[in-house]
């Protein structure tokens, strides 16, 4: 089953350590090569973003940035056998910033995706 982790967070000022960047970088290569994550990629500040809503029958459009105190920073995309292990790889993400940017201070949802097998179990 597929889960989408969201990251958002608050970075303090200045670039991330060197030691923070090392350390996703090994997370990612053993989650990349164990099969579990598919893909990964930072997000832009929501500046650079827009949103798109229905409401009341019509359809606006919003450029970013958008009002929350905290940014979504990056995704991942994972093929696990369970939710637990999907939120055992977010909390390792998270305790590498624990442990190189204490700092930081943020979050991570974990979103399963839909799959074929959910809408089998549906009808």
């Amino acid at each position: 089953m597929r889960y989408l982790i969201l990251l958002d967070g608050t970075p303090p000022e200045g670039p991330p350590p060197p030691e923070l960047m090392e350390a996703i970088s090994v997370l990612g290569a053993e989650a990349t090569s164990s099969g579990a994550m598919l893909d990964t990629a930072g997000l832009a500040p929501s500046a650079f973003g827009a949103r798109v809503d229905l409401t009341g029958g019509a359809i606006t459009v919003a450029d970013g940035p958008f009002a929350e105190a905290k940014e979504l920073i990056s995704y991942a995309l994972y093929e696990v056998r369970s939710k637990e292990e999907a939120v055992e790889w977010a909390n390792r993400f998270l305790q590498v910033h624990q442990q190189h940017w204490p700092a930081w201070e943020g979050g991570a949802r974990v979103l399963k995706l839909f799959g074929p097998e959910d809408f089998a179990a549906m009808s």
